[in-house]
């Protein structure tokens, strides 16, 4: 699947079902990274551990071309939401992302609740900011 040892999962944003964007994704035992861009490019990673929530989406061009979009929600400030759009297999990914997330979260020895609690002080950190 990848092409880089430690890479678990690659692929790049679809267009009609062909893989010919800028955006590409990578997915390793820790991280997501999603790189963005030719001439001006941007890096994302997130932590798995992070991650809160997995949602997977298909709409009717999608499924006709055989893509979907994986929607992750997440505990970091800066990329609470984060989409894999128009991969292909996204069922087969969100699996994979579900199980890896899940292993992080033991590793670290964290609970889904205690990265709740982390987003939910973020949440009112920024609310208080605001007075």
């Amino acid at each position: 699947m990848g092409e880089n040892k430690g890479i678990l999962w690659s692929d790049r944003k679809r267009i009609l079902g062909l893989p010919i964007t800028f955006t590409k994704y990578e997915l390793d035992e820790e991280r997501l990274t999603i790189r963005r861009g030719l001439l001006t490019s941007t890096v994302d990673e997130t932590l798995l551990y992070r991650i809160l929530d997995i949602k997977m989406s298909r709409t009717l061009g999608q499924k006709i071309f055989g893509v979907g979009t994986i929607h992750l929600y997440s505990a970091d400030r800066t990329d609470q939401h984060l989409d894999l759009e128009s991969i292909s297999r996204p069922d087969e990914v969100r699996k994979q992302l579900s199980r890896l997330v899940e292993k992080a979260r033991m590793e670290k020895r964290m609970a889904g609740r205690e990265m709740y609690g982390t987003a939910d002080m973020d949440i009112m950190e920024d609310i208080d900011g605001m007075d």
